[in-house]
C-alpha cells in the first residue's frame, strides 16, 4: 500500500502507483492497438520554469497523441487532488500551454 491507501500495482513489468492508474494504463494500450491514439509514454517529466527560475517539476502519468486531431494530450490519474497538483497544473498552462487532461 502507498501514501493516500492507492494499492501499488503492476502490468507489464511496470509499476503504477494505483489500480486506477493501470486500468488506465490497459485502455490507452487498446486505443493505440486500434489507431485512436499514438506516441504513448509514461512518467514523462516536465520542468516547471517562472523568470529562468526553477520551481519544479511536472511528472505526467501519461502522454500521447490523439489521431483524431494530431494533438499531445497529458494526462494524470487523479484519485485525490492533494498538494502541489492544482499549482502544477497552473504552472503546466502557463509554462507550457498544456491543458492536463484528468481522468
Amino acid at each position: 500500500m502507498s501514501k493516500y491507501n492507492a494499492v501499488i500495482s503492476y502490468v507489464d513489468g511496470i509499476r503504477f502507483a494505483s489500480k486506477k492508474e493501470m486500468y488506465r494504463y490497459n485502455e490507452l494500450k487498446l486505443l493505440v492497438k486500434i489507431g485512436e491514439i499514438r506516441d504513448l509514454k509514461l512518467q514523462i517529466k516536465y520542468p516547471l520554469v517562472v523568470n529562468d527560475v526553477h520551481i519544479c517539476d511536472y511528472v505526467a502519468d501519461f502522454t500521447y497523441v490523439d489521431c483524431r486531431f494530431e494533438k499531445l494530450v497529458v494526462e494524470d490519474v487523479k484519485g485525490k487532488k492533494i498538494q502541489p497538483y492544482p499549482i502544477k497544473k497552473k504552472l503546466m498552462l502557463a509554462c507550457h500551454g498544456i491543458e492536463i487532461l484528468e481522468t
